[in-house]
């Protein structure tokens, strides 16, 4: 276990709740964003403001945090690769437990004295809150596969048409069927 950074913006200090069930305080804080707070296509930039607002309540087993974090999100459309930006709310809620506490959850967040870290509890909310596949719009047609053009710009674009050369065979005997004389009447009989 690390030891936490009081210095740190998303290192919180609880000791005012004085470990007493049912004090509790509100915490209004901009702070900039840590990195990689997101997935490979679309995140939160590093050092863009993180609004968080929360509020601190002292339970028996520990500290409930819960709030809305409002970040900015900057990134690319998985379908044709145009810059994307969005403003996300996410709703948080943890309960950091004491040093001491019998928590029954392994997994529970602890705090360390009377610090608690929200680094990855935000990271946690945020990432699962993004889109697997951020697209520019929701009828994206994306690129090109022949040329790499984007579709949106030039709706009429016929360059990815090519027939496929397993086809070509096929294609030959729609060109005859379409000769003048070809599938006549004159060769009823």
């Amino acid at each position: 276990m690390r030891t936490l950074d009081p210095r740190d913006p998303l290192v919180l200090d609880t000791r005012d709740l004085g470990r007493r069930p049912g004090s509790q305080r509100e915490l209004s804080r901009t702070v900039a964003a840590p990195a990689d707070l997101g997935i490979d296509m679309l995140g939160v930039p590093v050092g863009s403001d993180l609004i968080l607002e929360l509020r601190l309540e002292s339970v028996m087993e520990g500290v409930l945090v819960s709030g809305i974090a409002s970040v900015t999100l900057s990134g690319q459309c998985v379908r044709c690769l145009e810059p994307i930006g969005d403003r996300l709310d996410v709703q948080l809620q943890e309960l950091f437990a004491y040093d001491e506490s019998d928590a029954e959850d392994d997994e529970a967040r602890r705090l360390e004295g009377d610090a608690l870290d929200l680094e990855p509890l935000l990271r946690d909310a945020v990432v699962l809150a993004l889109p697997h596949n951020p697209l520019c719009g929701p009828d994206c047609p994306g690129l090109c596969s022949d040329c790499g053009a984007r579709l949106a710009d030039d709706p009429d674009h016929t360059h990815g048409e090519a027939i496929d050369p397993r086809w070509a065979a096929l294609s030959q005997l729609s060109d005859q069927a379409t000769l003048p004389g070809a599938m006549s009447g004159a060769d009823e009989e």
